[in-house]
């Protein structure tokens, strides 16, 4: 489907659940209040809205969360989703404490690709940044899913203080096993706001300091907006997402999902649809694919985090949408 602005929206992130294992210190540092099972979307609503979503040029799907392998029955979920007609891709985000045990019932989907977060490889860093004792577990449970042979990639968010002397072991996780390593801006969401961000552009110039014949990668990887490049030296990539310091709205493809049933189209602002309100209010699934047009169709031109105040942003959004103003929910409520 195209948006207003010539775009082709074919890319949709669902987050199944709030609710996760760890307490990252940017995401979701405390303990939350437990939302009742009423108060997110059923899997039944889910897969309903995948379907519509398909039916409008949907072709590719984020599980994320929260942790979304925590949600009982996770896997046939996705399983699920995997097997709606239209939808050609399905990949997840996870923070990797519970791979180990899932990686072989997601080859045997099989699942298109999965995001592992990790932002350190030492094992006291990792505690401080996530509260709990799991490096371990979550290193096993990386290594089982680079030898199932599904496409892997390495997500970390570079941090100023904390994991800043790392990001050159990090990247080099790239160098020695066939996984994509990617530097992801910390985005001003939430708990995010208090720290200051690395640029992609700073690690890209280490890297090449180190390894001054490395060249861009022309092939395309993944659905999303990371700059990659590589070497014939290296097993795999590396790759930057700078969503803040060079803004990619003008080719951006997504909407995203969240586990309460909101329909986003811009992750900065507030706006969005009540999809959950609206299915259980009796809409036919032609309303709810409208509902889902009508927000496609008017996604904002680029998101505005470079501006900490409520702001609006200069075009406007039908009736449908909330006020336009600046997201300020945290971004374990919104899906990673």
């Amino acid at each position: 489907m195209i948006d207003q602005y010539k775009r082709q929206i074919d890319y949709m992130r669902i987050s199944i659940t709030d609710r996760c294992n760890l307490r990252c210190t940017y995401c979701m540092p405390v303990d939350i209040e437990r939302l009742e099972h009423e108060s997110i979307l059923t899997y039944e609503e889910i897969l309903r809205i995948c379907r519509s979503a398909s039916e409008l040029g949907i072709r590719k799907i984020k599980i994320t969360g929260g942790e979304p392998l925590v949600r009982k029955d996770a896997i046939n979920l996705i399983k699920e989703i995997k097997a709606t007609p239209g939808i050609d891709f399905v990949t997840l985000t996870t923070n990797g404490v519970l791979l180990e045990e899932h990686t072989e019932a997601l080859a045997k989907i099989p699942l298109d690709g999965v995001n592992v977060s990790l932002d350190t490889l030492n094992p006291n860093t990792f505690k401080k940044i996530t509260g709990r004792d799991e490096f371990v577990t979550v290193w096993s449970g990386l290594q089982k899913l680079i030898k199932s042979g599904i496409p892997t990639k390495i997500n970390c968010v570079p941090q100023k203080g904390v994991n800043e002397v790392e990001l050159m072991d990090i990247a080099e996780l790239a160098v020695k096993l066939p996984v994509d390593v990617r530097f992801i801006e910390m985005m001003p969401i939430g708990y995010g706001k208090e720290y200051e961000p690395i640029k992609g552009e700073e690690i890209k110039s280490r890297i090449k300091e180190k390894y001054p014949n490395i060249a861009s990668q022309k092939k395309i990887r993944g659905f999303g907006p990371a700059e990659y490049i590589t070497s014939e030296e290296w097993m795999g990539n590396i790759g930057f997402i700078n969503a803040i310091s060079h803004k990619f709205c003008a080719s951006c493809n997504r909407i995203r999902l969240t586990s309460r049933g909101f329909l986003k189209p811009c992750l900065c602002y507030g706006d969005g649809i009540d999809l959950m309100t609206a299915m259980r209010s009796g809409v036919s699934d032609m309303e709810l694919k409208n509902l889902i047009s009508r927000a496609i169709e008017k996604k904002p031109l680029e998101h505005n985090f470079d501006r900490q105040e409520d702001s609006f942003h200069p075009d406007s959004i039908s009736q449908e949408l909330k006020r336009n103003n600046m997201e300020k929910r945290e971004m374990f409520k919104i899906g990673g």
